[in-house]
């Protein structure tokens, strides 16, 4: 299957599968994965390493303008790099994931990281998820996915996924997190977490990834006259 350069964005809450998706998404289009979440979640990460408060936004600019991060393609997915340490396991650790909204939630910082963001975009072919990349990242992007699942579904799939990293956590703790960042994400005031106006809705619960993947190449074959984006069998 040969692809043209187009660029696809998938939104989507915490745990609605969003980066699963998009990794197996675009190694079948031959596509670069930018996992925008990432972004935040790294410099969240360093935000916690110096001893800084979440919700000083003066505070998390001046660690986000000295911290070098970077997203680095390889065979196994990507890795991210802080200052050239490879942080990809630490960005995913639970106290990581309580405080990224609220890094996430300040104005200076998401103008820092759109820059990086529409850079590592720029040349098309890729495949990009997180909160924003149909409404604010990527409003032109060829093809638009906004995935859901029940904060009960997305609950299970974290709570497995932290106790295979050898977390000890509660379904009930997992799922007031959940919640809590649902809520974070969908109030903020800046770039608020909701479906682009031509977003395609795809709804993750009880669904396997694969199947996921199989459900968006059907929309990407359905109109093939998307530019940019033909799809050759």
């Amino acid at each position: 299957m040969q692809t043209g350069k187009c660029s696809i964005a998938i939104d989507g809450p915490a745990g609605a599968g969003k980066s699963s998706v998009a990794r197996i998404l675009a190694e079948r289009l031959g596509f670069l994965h930018i996992d925008t979440g990432a972004l935040y979640r790294v410099l969240t990460l360093q935000v916690m390493r110096e001893g800084v408060k979440p919700t000083e936004a003066v505070d998390v600019v001046r660690v986000a303008k000295a911290a070098k991060i970077q997203i680095v393609p390889g065979p196994q997915g990507i890795k991210v790099l802080l200052d050239g340490e490879d942080v990809s396991d630490a960005i995913r650790e639970p106290a990581v994931s309580e405080n990224v909204s609220l890094v996430a939630q300040h104005a200076e910082v998401r103008d820092y990281l759109l820059v990086l963001q529409r850079q590592l975009a720029a040349d098309g072919g890729t495949v990009m998820d997180g909160r924003d990349i149909g409404t604010v990242v990527l409003p032109d992007a060829e093809l638009k996915i906004f995935l859901t699942a029940s904060a009960e579904e997305r609950a299970r799939r974290r709570m497995k996924e932290l106790r295979t990293q050898g977390h000890k956590v509660t379904y009930k703790d997992v799922l007031l997190s959940i919640r809590a960042r649902d809520n974070l994400d969908a109030e903020r005031l800046v770039a608020p977490l909701r479906a682009a106006a031509d977003a395609i809705p795809i709804d993750t619960t009880g669904k396997d990834v694969d199947a996921v993947v199989e459900e968006i190449l059907g929309y990407l074959s359905a109109v093939g006259g998307l530019e940019g984006c033909s799809m050759d069998s």
